[in-house]
């Protein structure tokens, strides 16, 4: 919400400074988010007359002139603008100035061997629209010496506010200035519009066209129909009140409801009356109705959006926006003006789900005043009338007000109970009469009030609301800062499960050398189909961008578009994680938290680039395979408890990548190298390795009776390793033949590992030769030759048994 000092001041009378203005509105919980105070920035700029003007004697395209800037003698100043001329008055920077839109501060200077002593300026270099083929040319009352801000009216100071979703009252300048004259800091000048006597009745009458139970979308609509007016520019003071908050005047009817819409909160809609055909329906939408509206886009309709509809059919989204048909231009002659009640819920509900963005529905959908409605149109009324002239009607009205809301019976000791603040009962009742509360004194009660919320104040529904509502104007500088009792026990946990597994794995990724990333929820429908997802249900109605139109069913892509997007710029050895959203169905139950990692080019754990040893190489899927089970291990998940099925989902390549589950039912993840079609559909080339696993599908670590940590157990014996070469069948994988080398005797193995690989000459064409590491840890006493040779055998028996696996000889 943005609105200048001088507007502010149309509404409140106050000496408060600009800074005393801004401290209070954020204390009064109206959060000031910007301030730009023009006269700063424009301050140097001063009005100057040029008293001669002669040629540069060393450049064609230069003079050399004599500047009188209120001063006791001219200056000179070397001006390359073609309109520089005697007697022209201009706006002049001298040294020290800091020019806005060249971005550098003029300083004394020698132009082409010529002293000059400033600079004479164009509306562009000062930030400003107009002719910038040449300086400023002022009239000639302009005074010399003078700032040229304040000569000019960019002096007013622009406040910008942000309001929250409850205080729609404060969606106006006036509502703004109505809260500052509460907390004491001046007085409210506006009064209540006075009526505009109709001297017809209105030709065009408005229908409600609801069911009994619908009666809530359109409480009241009122109408109006002025002829003869004259519909042009508006006048200055109203285009400088709409350009110094952003806005583009338009005509002089279209400026009058924009004007109210910021000026007093109630949102406008003009009718040109010679293209409304019948009177105005208000109802719901039918299907397949649609409406070219004002910002020139067209819209389908169904029975969940209320309009305004004439004899033609629809002219207007209620509350929302109005339709190019009946918009008004320049030849409009008669106009019908409407202000009317709508519901919030459905406003919203329109707007979201037409895309539209309008400070009508701004206003709409948090609650504007109802009892301002009538009036509201009858101020409009006035403005019309004395800005365009014509001659009104007498206002037609459909519906009632809403009943007001009932009091809220409110004991003053609330206060002190929830905020801890002992204030005097009379600040109070002043506090709030202040604010526009009705209160009455409750009989027999004494210290109870019956409190009645203003029309203006949707959001006061209970008794806390009155305490904020003191509280805020009394200074929450004023509650004493408590700490929460602490009870003697030791707090217990308060992250879950998935919050501290979400931290480990970003400290666990990090620590392995990679950049965490924060992409886009959204991918393109292509992506999302190649990653699996790509359903209907998860497509986005409104998307931002025809590349970002799919809920993501994967982190991948959007690493992958960051590994691309480095690559082009010079940075192709990437390696990056994320953390965040991934969504398989629209389900409660679809959406996981997932941790993701990718590298690229030479990216590898131990470092990237070349390395002068020549031994560097491009990252692969053990590499990757070495990312999952590091995190794993500081997520608590058992590596063994861990099954790795080869193979993955198909933009994987299928001889690198596996798949990681706990049981066929309980997929948790995959890892792997991206398939070479995969990078060519993607537009990205490898090679690239990843893994994601979804973080809340792993199985929760055991309870632990206790938390202390298990017994730290150093054995006296020194271990020994043996070496075994079995031949097998191609098909078993070395993960059995490693867990059956450990089930063998699992106190005293406490690793084993592959070592060697082996096909060829020597060994079946249907076989395979896999050699192990099997370390043994003695604990009670060293092992003799015939114990060793009998743990050996029993490592043989039992991997033969398990794997059919014979020693090879």
């Amino acid at each position: 919400m943005k609105f200048t000092l001088s507007w502010l001041k149309s509404h409140l009378d106050t000496q408060a400074s600009l800074t005393e203005i801004a401290d209070t509105l954020t204390r009064i919980g109206l959060e000031v988010e910007g301030l730009e105070n023009p006269a700063e920035t424009l301050g140097g700029f001063r009005i100057a007359r040029i008293v001669t003007a002669e040629q540069h004697p060393n450049a064609d395209r230069l003079r050399v002139c004599q500047v009188d800037v209120g001063d006791d003698k001219p200056l000179q100043v070397v001006c390359g603008a073609p309109n520089a001329r005697a007697g022209l008055k201009t706006v002049f920077a001298p040294p020290g100035t800091y020019i806005p839109a060249k971005n550098f501060t003029i300083a004394k200077g020698v132009i082409r061997g010529v002293e000059s002593g400033g600079m004479m300026c164009s509306p562009e270099e000062l930030g400003l629209e107009g002719d910038s083929s040449g300086i400023f040319e002022l009239p000639e009352d302009a005074p010399v010496g003078a700032p040229y801000a304040a000569y000019a009216g960019l002096d007013d100071p622009l406040i910008d506010i942000n309001l929250t979703p409850n205080r729609s009252d404060a969606a106006s300048v006036f509502g703004v200035a109505r809260d500052l004259a509460a907390a004491a800091l001046g007085c409210l000048t506006t009064k209540a519009p006075a009526p505009v006597v109709g001297a017809f009745p209105c030709p065009v009458t408005p229908k409600l066209d609801f069911a009994a139970e619908d009666q809530k979308l359109a409480p009241l609509f009122a109408l109006r129909l002025v002829r003869g007016v004259k519909n042009g520019p508006s006048p200055e003071w109203l285009q400088a009140r709409l350009k110094s908050i952003g806005l583009r005047p338009i005509n002089a009817l279209v400026d009058i409801t924009n004007f109210m819409t910021f000026d007093r909160g109630r949102p406008l809609h003009v009718f040109d009356a010679k293209k409304v055909a019948g009177d105005l329906i208000i109802r719901r939408a039918r299907a397949g109705e649609s409406l070219v509206a004002l910002d020139g886009k067209t819209y389908a309709l169904d029975e969940n959006v209320v309009v305004i509809a004439d004899d033609k059919g629809v002219e207007s989204l209620a509350g929302v926006m109005g339709g190019e048909s009946t918009g008004c231009d320049e030849t409009t002659t008669d106009v019908l003006i409407e202000s009317a009640l709508w519901d919030p819920a459905n406003i919203a509900q329109t707007g979201r789900k037409l895309g539209i963005v309008s400070d009508a529905r701004y206003r709409f959908e948090r609650g504007v005043d109802p009892a301002f409605t009538v009036p509201g149109l009858e101020l409009a009324t006035r403005m019309v009338l004395d800005l365009c002239g014509g001659e009104a009607s007498q206002i037609a009205v459909a519906g009632a007000l809403p009943a007001p809301a009932e009091p809220i019976d409110f004991p003053l000791s609330e206060v002190e109970r929830l905020t801890g603040v002992a204030l005097d009962p009379s600040d109070m009742q002043a506090t709030l009469e202040e604010l526009g509360f009705t209160l009455a004194a409750t009989q027999g009660n004494a210290g109870h009030l019956q409190v009645r919320a203003p029309s203006w104040r949707p959001d006061i529904e209970g008794k806390a609301d009155l305490v904020e509502e003191i509280i805020r104007l009394a200074g929450l500088d004023r509650v004493t800062p408590t700490p929460l009792e602490r009870k003697g026990a030791v707090a217990g946990p308060v992250l879950t499960l998935l919050q501290r597994r979400v931290r480990g794995a970003r400290r666990a990724l990090a620590a392995r050398g990679m950049v965490e990333a924060v992409t886009w929820s959204f991918i393109s429908k292509s992506e999302a189909e190649l990653f699996g997802g790509g359903a209907p249900e998860l497509a986005l109605a409104n998307p931002i961008a025809a590349d970002l139109s799919d809920m993501r069913p994967s982190l991948v892509p959007g690493l992958i578009d960051a590994a691309r997007n480095n690559a082009a710029r010079g940075f192709g050895d990437i390696a990056v994680f994320e953390i965040g959203q991934v969504f398989k169905t629209d389900a409660e139950d679809g959406q996981f938290t997932a941790a993701a990692a990718l590298r690229r080019g030479t990216a590898k754990p131990a470092g990237a680039g070349r390395h002068w040893d020549g031994k560097t190489a491009s990252v692969d899927v053990f590499d990757v395979k070495a990312d999952v089970f590091a995190l794993l291990s500081v997520l608590g998940v058992s590596a063994q408890a861990v099954q790795l099925v080869p193979g993955g989902p198909a933009f994987l390549h299928p001889g690198r990548s596996a798949t990681l589950q706990f049981g066929p039912k309980n997929i948790v993840g995959w890892f792997g190298e991206l398939h070479p079609r995969a990078l060519e559909t993607l537009g990205v080339s490898g090679p690239l390795v990843a893994f994601e696993i979804l973080l809340d599908a792993l199985t929760a670590p055991k309870n632990r009776p206790t938390r202390a940590k298990p017994k730290l157990e150093l054995a006296d014996f020194q271990p020994l390793e043996r070496d075994f070469a079995f031949i097998v069948d191609k098909r078993v994988k070395a993960a059995d033949l490693i867990k059956a080398a450990q089930g063998a005797d699992r106190q005293m193995i406490v690793n084993v590992g592959v070592f060697d690989l082996y096909e060829g000459p020597g060994v079946p064409s249907d076989k395979k030769s896999v050699a192990l590491n099997v370390t043994l840890q003695p604990r009670e006493k060293t092992l003799t030759d015939v114990e060793i040779e009998a743990l050996s055998g029993k490592i043989v028996a039992e991997v033969a048994k398990k794997t059919g696996a014979v020693l090879r000889a």
